[in-house]
């Protein structure tokens, strides 16, 4: 459980709660006392085996389609240290150290369970250098989700040993001097270690629950920003009537409706056209909110169920079970949990921005919305909100070539042994992108709505809508004439990211919790 300054690692019993405070930023990690003890069983149990010169896969063998190969005792360090070195083979763009505390913390809890044959010293080394804030150098290229996230675990296991380079406050450092400096001692891996260190989900996962949590806040913006755009369009906010959703019974659509209906309770301009008004109903996509934004609020929770059981989990090959001394080689590595969690997200994603950028759409559609064309006074001398639009599609028409999933693709790898595999990795990897991209479609129609909104003065919206145009007049002014609108995307999708627009509303969103 997090306490007020620390997180305690109890291996097996991590909360979304306490990822999402790590995800968010560094904090204190401990290790529950009792854990030591599992551990260290796993360990001696390793030397036994040993010890009776039985075969056991990636303890005196070699690995993957060298597995029949049978490994001299005194060279069982050797074989570790080599495993690492020529799994190091990850490229592209390094993981921010959002990702990376994530991952270090979920080696520790899944080495920690005690089946994974590692020291304690193991861990107390990945112990000490998340706390020192030394994040490894992790290249984000090189891992098909199994067996195991091999290439950038590799990359992680280096900075233990001293070797490769790592991040300490934004600056890259030989991974030797960050160790002396924190005065970590390397090391030195003996049977087993490596293996363990390297095969496991823990990037995927990592990458999913950075996807997640940035869905979970794109998903609160959306509702806020929608329930504006209703507003500004002067649509109904009978399509949010309790009754309808109820007679559906679908729990996020209910759970929608209820929001958008809190979101929009006290509006003057709602009441301006309660009667005389002859459209007889909205569009879909302000009128269908509950049912979309529903729909993906409940694959966003179904995803965040399954990451957090991953996220605890022992998903590493073989493993070590102390009290028999068996080693039961299996599959936990595969990460097709992770990979169709990390396909519903995108879809989730995905539909977040199609339905914003609907709303965009026709709120300077002047025929649909009856504001201005294009959200400006005076339209032909002036553009307005019109190429911005064409940002938004741009961006929405980005998510649904990035929605396709990732989790059908399949590549043999290691000569045929490993036949078929997840491509979490991937899966989760593309969901910061689709993520950036929803954020600026929602972020545009932020600035969108507020316009409407500004334009049926002196009638005032709801208070909590109220409260969120303010934030958005404090950093971005009205749109009087044309003007680089670059600068206020970027503002209006800072607001949208760092859930300033949810935080507005009250007590109407809370963290999901799985």
């Amino acid at each position: 459980m997090a306490s007020a300054t620390a997180i305690t690692i109890d291996p097996g019993r991590l909360s979304l709660a306490d990822l999402r405070r790590i995800w968010q930023a560094h904090v204190a990690l401990t290790l529950a006392s009792d854990s030591r003890v599992t551990i260290e069983a796993s360990a001696v149990a390793v030397q036994r085996i040993v010890a009776r010169g039985n075969a056991a896969y990636g303890i005196n063998t070699g690995f993957g389609r060298l597995a029949k190969t049978r490994i001299a005792d005194d060279q069982l360090q050797q074989l570790q240290r080599n495993l690492i070195f020529s799994h190091s083979v990850g490229t592209g763009e390094l993981l921010g150290d959002e990702v990376v505390r994530l991952v270090l913390t979920m080696k520790i809890g899944s080495l920690a369970r005690g089946y994974s044959g590692v020291r304690a010293v193991i861990v107390d080394a990945l112990l000490a250098l998340y706390n020192a804030d030394i994040m490894p150098c992790i290249p984000a290229k090189g891992s098909v989700g199994a067996s195991g996230d091999l290439a950038p675990l590799a990359h992680l296991t280096l900075a233990l040993m001293g070797e490769g380079d790592v991040r300490v406050d934004g600056a890259l450092l030989p991974a030797q001097q960050a160790l002396d400096a924190a005065r970590i001692a390397p090391v030195v891996l003996g049977a087993k270690e490596g293996l363990a260190l390297i095969n496991g989900t823990q990037i995927s996962t990592a990458l999913a629950l950075h996807g997640l949590f940035l869905a979970e806040r794109l998903f609160e913006s959306a509702v806020v920003v929608g329930a504006l755009s209703v507003d500004a369009a002067k649509g109904s906010d009978a399509p949010f009537d309790p009754r309808l959703h109820e007679l559906r019974g679908q729990p996020g659509q209910i759970a929608a409706a209820h929001m958008y209906r809190e979101l929009l309770a006290g509006s003057a301009i709602r009441a301006s056209h309660l009667v005389h008004d002859d459209r007889v109903q909205d569009p879909y996509s302000l009128r269908c909110q509950p049912q979309v934004m529903g729909a993906c609020r409940d694959l966003i929770e179904h995803a965040a169920r399954a990451l957090l059981i991953e996220a605890n989990a022992v998903t590493d090959n073989p493993l070590i079970f102390s009290q028999s001394d068996e080693v039961i080689s299996g599959g936990n590595f595969h990460g097709e949990p992770v990979a169709l969690a990390a396909d519903t997200l995108a879809l989730a994603l995905a539909e977040i921005g199609a339905l914003s950028e609907r709303r965009i759409a026709l709120l300077i559609d002047s025929t649909l919305s009856g504001l201005p064309p294009f959200l400006v006074r005076e339209p032909g001398i002036n553009s307005g909100f019109m190429i911005a639009h064409v940002t938004a599609a741009a961006a929405a028409s980005e998510n649904k070539s990035l929605a396709h999933p990732a989790s059908v693709d399949s590549l043999p790898t290691s000569a045929n042994q490993e036949d078929h595999v997840s491509m979490s990795t991937f899966a989760a990897r593309r969901l910061h992108e689709m993520a950036m991209n929803t954020a600026t479609i929602i972020g545009i129609e932020l600035l969108a709505a507020a316009q409407g909104i500004d334009f049926h003065r002196p009638l005032e919206t709801s208070p909590r809508l109220r409260r969120v145009h303010r934030v958005v007049r404090e950093k971005i002014a009205f749109y009087e004439v044309d003007r680089i609108l670059a600068p206020d995307i970027e503002a209006s999708r800072a607001l949208v990211l760092d859930g300033a627009l949810s935080a507005q509303c009250g007590d109407l969103f809370s963290p999901l919790e799985a």
